[in-house]
């Protein structure tokens, strides 16, 4: 077997590339390392304990500029309900947002059946899920949920237990109202 020496190697490149390259904006990339959280977070019980982002922790109005950056496009940005608020200007400021949910958690966390899932979507701050209320007399497979919401200014939204298609949140005014109708969210079981 002889080698031909005088031909080179072929290193032409086909001029199509079915898989081309993704390339994301800086931005983007600076926004989902902004929302990461440590591994270890998946144990939190309280939404203080998920509060290890650069979200957090910066200087909010970095916070809130690169915020409007990212999302600038239309485009869902995965982010905490307080700062899609903020970045509204109908909360306060991010440690509004904190108190909130701080509040929510000392009040949840003292009545039986209710328990804090950290492992929300990328960027959120956990909820709340009525344990009794899964798998009860009712028979339903998803419990009561509470959560955070920047949709109105109660910043807080119950999706009652079921088993079919998400129902639609039920508005609560707010800690007073959350707490004046637990009684009613608890019912369900």
């Amino acid at each position: 077997m002889a080698a031909d020496i005088g031909r080179g190697i072929d290193t032409t490149f086909p001029h199509h590339d079915p898989w081309p390259p993704v390339v994301e904006p800086l931005d983007l990339l600076r926004w989902s390392q902004a929302i990461e959280l440590p591994r270890d977070t998946g144990m939190a019980t309280k939404p203080s304990e998920l509060r290890r982002a650069w979200v957090h922790h910066a200087p909010e109005r970095d916070v809130v500029a690169l915020f409007r950056a990212v999302s600038a496009e239309g485009e869902p940005v995965p982010a905490p309900w307080w700062l899609r608020a903020l970045a509204e200007g109908r909360l306060e400021d991010r440690d509004t947002g904190f108190r909130i949910e701080d509040r929510m958690a000392q009040l949840l966390a003292r009545r039986p059946g209710w328990v804090f899932v950290p492992w929300a979507a990328d960027g959120e701050s956990g909820y709340w899920e009525f344990m009794p209320s899964e798998q009860g007399r009712s028979g339903h497979r998803i419990p009561t949920t509470i959560l955070n919401t920047s949709r109105h200014d109660g910043w807080i939204d119950v999706l009652p237990a079921h088993s079919g298609r998400t129902p639609a949140p039920i508005q609560v005014a707010g800690l007073a109202g959350l707490r004046s109708r637990l009684g009613e969210f608890e019912a369900v079981r």
